[in-house]
């Protein structure tokens, strides 16, 4: 039998606060405190904790992506195709550095379908549509349930 356990993608941040408050308007969800660790913020929406912020005073902000065209990680945000102008508009908005866009092709008429940006603190994060009523699985939690 396994161990329970969870698991959450943490980024470095000379001031957590700040993009903590960035990704959390950007989800709609909201932030607070890590219970026990003074330096850790975690971002909570509809499915539980998605990301976490940790205090970095000697954070330096990534190169992303790389020139051999590795993206390396990122935190990738689903937006369904008939949203993704106004996720970007929100992301801007917000503070988010556009990168990149590019089309796969697959949804005619679409400037594009993935779109890369750096979050206020250098961080890569994509907007990538999806084929899907994402309204529909925030309600049920995504289908992850805790055992």
């Amino acid at each position: 039998m396994t161990v329970p356990k969870t698991a959450v993608l943490v980024l470095d941040s000379a001031e957590p606060e700040l993009l903590a408050q960035f990704y959390a308007e950007l989800l709609g969800a909201s932030a607070g405190p890590a219970p026990g660790d003074g330096e850790l913020l975690l971002i909570t929406g509809g499915t539980g904790v998605v990301l976490g912020v940790r205090r970095d005073p000697d954070h330096i902000p990534p190169s992303w992506p790389l020139p051999e065209g590795s993206q390396q990680a990122h935190v990738c945000i689903l937006v369904e195709q008939r949203s993704l102008d106004e996720a970007e508009r929100e992301a801007v908005a917000l503070g988010a550095r556009p990168v990149a866009a590019e089309d796969d092709g697959s949804l005619p008429g679409s400037r594009t379908t993935l779109r890369r940006y750096a979050d206020p603190a250098g961080h890569a994060f994509t907007l990538a549509v999806v084929d899907e009523d994402l309204t529909a699985h925030a309600a049920h939690g995504f289908g992850l349930r805790r055992r």
